[in-house]
Formats: structure tokens, sequence, C-alpha cells
């Protein structure tokens, strides 16, 4: 992905609006497109409390936002998802059915293109699709989950998939936008599946670690191959890595054990196709006195932690290819801002002047890196899934 960072505090564009406070923020997930061009999000009104969708541009030579307000404030549980050509689509609740909206700046307001509605229980957005031009979603039912292409498709919403079993999650497993992977509840377990969308839909198991564990994916990087999983497996919910078409099995580093705290990765560095280990994976780390960001290797086999920016969007940004981790944040006076941290080749990491705080940003000490990992017991292999990945 390539985004440009602010280079200091800028003054908001017509139309731009100034956001909630960073507290406000957190209620909200903040989305980023794949390229990194554009993010979303359901943001609080200024001097008011209504909910609006706000776009976040990040591809010119400094962030901005622009407010898309409707006729009237957004429900707090609506979902905003940015396109790459700009607009936003909008996911709203109106009585049992679910309507869906672009959304995108005309003059001094804000255009609407409806998409049609799906009658259902709950319906939910996938992350966005790799092409940045479609966009898919979930609706979930008691026994089984339907998969639906709400934009991209001949004329609205398509169904394309029926999967036995309650799935959640979502991610994509290759740039093209064919491997989708979810987790599936089904007769008491949780295990990732893969719906090949090229197949009409077809489903088939992508995490077996061991016939009764129950294991989750929680993030894929295309590139590398690079998959972060959490599972039971060892007896304890850990979370452990492994490599999408590799006879190796998923690992469980010591150093992603804290027993302090809850970790969730984010964001992991593209561009390392030969590499994996050598793949730079963000978490947000959640502790009782606040959110802080960790950045790991599984080449390292440690963890380094740090303080994000003031205002940071706890759980939000990207990684570019050559290894920088920008975080978007909000802070008096700056309405849209994106810091860019670069983490060194020995653990640390180098701060911005203008992004720096008073507090310190150095990181709890690590395990050390020869530490071996944890294997889980009769792990298996991630080869024997049938959707290894293919160049």
């Amino acid at each position: 992905m390539t985004v440009c960072a602010p280079h200091g505090t800028q003054s908001a564009p017509q139309g731009t609006s100034r956001g909630a406070s960073p507290v406000d923020m957190r209620r909200t997930a903040f989305t980023v497109t794949v390229d990194g061009s554009y993010a979303a999000w359901l943001a609080l009104g200024h001097g008011t409390d209504g909910w609006f969708p706000e776009r976040w541009t990040l591809d010119g030579p400094e962030p901005y936002a622009v407010s898309l307000p409707g006729g009237q404030p957004e429900e707090p549980d609506s979902e905003v998802l940015p396109l790459s050509d700009g607009r936003v689509l909008i996911r709203r609740r109106v009585a049992e059915r679910y309507a869906l909206s672009l959304l995108y700046p005309a003059g001094s307001g804000t255009g609407e293109l409806p998409l049609g509605a799906i009658e259902c229980p709950y319906l939910s957005l996938l992350p966005p699709a790799p092409d940045g031009s479609s966009a898919y979603a979930l609706v979930h039912g008691e026994e089984q989950t339907t998969l639906w292409l709400v934009y991209g498709g001949v004329s609205g919403p398509e169904l394309l998939a029926t999967v036995p079993g309650r799935c959640e999650g979502g991610a994509w497993l290759d740039r093209s936008g064919r491997l989708l992977a979810l987790d599936r509840e089904l007769e008491g377990l949780t295990k990732a599946v893969v719906v090949d969308l090229g197949r009409g839909g077809e489903t088939s198991p992508l995490l077996q670690i061991t016939e009764k564990s129950n294991d989750r994916l929680l993030l894929a990087e295309p590139d590398s191959g690079l998959l972060v999983v959490r599972s039971d497996a060892p007896g304890d919910d850990r979370l452990g890595w492994g490599v999408l078409g590799s006879a190796r099995p998923v690992r469980f580093p010591e150093c992603l054990l804290l027993p302090d705290a809850s970790l969730t990765p984010f964001a992991a560095q593209p561009g390392q196709g030969l590499s994996p280990e050598d793949c730079s994976v963000a978490f947000r780390v959640d502790r009782a006195a606040g959110s802080w960001v960790g950045v790991w290797r599984p080449a390292k086999k440690r963890l380094r932690q740090f303080q994000g920016p003031a205002g940071w969007l706890a759980g939000a940004g990207l990684w570019t290819a050559d290894g920088e981790l920008r975080l978007p944040f909000v802070a008096p006076g700056v309405p849209c801002g994106l810091a860019r941290l670069r983490p060194s080749e020995d653990g640390a990491v180098v701060v911005p002047a203008e992004d720096r705080r008073d507090d310190a940003r150095e990181g709890a000490a690590a395990p050390d890196e020869d530490e071996p990992d944890v294997p889980a017991p009769r792990p298996v292999p991630l080869q024997q899934a049938p959707c290894a990945r293919t160049s």
C-alpha cells in the first residue's frame, strides 16, 4: 500500500469535518482500502451527538477528511466501507431490512446512490476486496451463513454462496479476490474455512490443527502467505502463525503470550513474497491502562511494544512494502493525521519529531530472540488444506 503521511497540522479543506474526540472515535471501525488510497468510518459530529460517515483521502501530499452526512444522523451500528474510487458504501438497518447505498461528495453536500436492500436478521460487511471496486457481506442465520456481492455485480445484491454453520471474520487470501477465509462455528467447534469464489462458492477446510481444537484466522497477508491464527490446540488459547502452502506446522511463539494483555493483529507488511518470516506484523496490545502498538516478525521471535501517537485510532493502521508503519490519529488541531513509524533492524522504533509524545515510547522487555517456539500437539501442516497458495 502507498499512503502519504502528514508533515504537520493542516487546515481542513472545505467540507472537512473536525471529527470526534479520540475517545469517541474508538467506538467505530476505521477501515482502509487494500491499496491504501482511502479510509472511512463513522465519526461523531463536532459539537453534536450525531454520527456521520467520514472519508479520509490518504494518497495525496497530506491526508484530509471529508464528511458525508445525510439528511439525518446515522445510527451508531451502521457500517461503512471505502472503495478505491473514493466513494463510500454504507449499510443501514431499516426495520427488518439492511439497506445499502454509495455515498460521495457532491458540491457542498453528499450524493447518495441506493444499491438495494436485503431482508435478514443480521448483515455485516466484509473487509475491503482486493480489487477495491466491489464489496461483499455476510448474512448470518442460526444454521447457515450466506455470502453476498453487495456492490460490483450486474444489478443489485447477488447471492454467491451458502455456507453451513455460523461464519464470522473474513480475510482475503489472494490478490485476485477469489479465496475468502471465514471462521465457521459448526457442531460446537470453530474452524477457519475458505470459500472459493472462482468455483461457485465451494467451501473447504483451511485450518485443522487438531480434530477438537478451535482454530481461527485473525490475519492473512496474500503476498507472503503469512497467516496469524488463534487456537486452543496447545491447551490454552494462543496466537500462532503459519504460511499458506508450507509443509511446516503452525507455531505458537512464547513472545505472543502476554499474561497481562490481549493481542489483536491489524496490519501485515506486503511485498514479502519470498520471505514470509521477515514479514512485519502490527498488533493492538490492550492492557488495563490503555492500548499500545506491538511489532513482531516471525524471524525475530520477539514483540516490541510502544505507545502510538496521541489520539491513535487504536487497532487501525497499515504497512508499506518498504517497512513503514502508518497509524491514523486525531488530536487537538489535527483532525486527520497519519503517524509514520519505522521499526529498525534492532527492534527500536523511530518516530518522527512531530509525532512524539512526552511519555516514553520504548516497549517492555522482550523475550530473548533464541527462545524456542512451542508447537501445537499433533499439528496439521497448512499445505494439507485444499487451497494452497498459487502464483
